[in-house]
């Protein structure tokens, strides 16, 4: 007979290392105005799926990729410059 046995000390022992540790969570902090200006602009695009753009929706868009280029630009520029990389 064989015998069934529980495998959640297996499963559960590696639960620690599946959660983000702080240096990721202040990555993800860091890049959170990049993610909030993209969603921005996707919600603009999303608008005028199916329908023409008015000339309202098409300044809201520009506006939109505006904010993600310069949240792009502002994130990269804040990042630390790491040593003996690629120029």
């Amino acid at each position: 007979m064989d015998h069934i046995v529980t495998v959640q000390d297996a499963v559960t022992a590696f639960a620690d290392f599946m959660e983000p540790t702080a240096a990721e969570l202040d990555a993800i902090d860091a890049e959170m105005p990049v993610i909030r200006a993209e969603m921005e602009l996707l919600d603009a695009q999303i608008v005028v799926i199916d329908r023409v753009p008015t000339e309202l929706d098409e300044r809201r868009i520009r506006r939109a990729r505006r904010r993600v280029l310069a949240a792009h630009r502002d994130y990269v520029n804040g990042l630390p410059v790491q040593k003996g990389g690629a120029a």
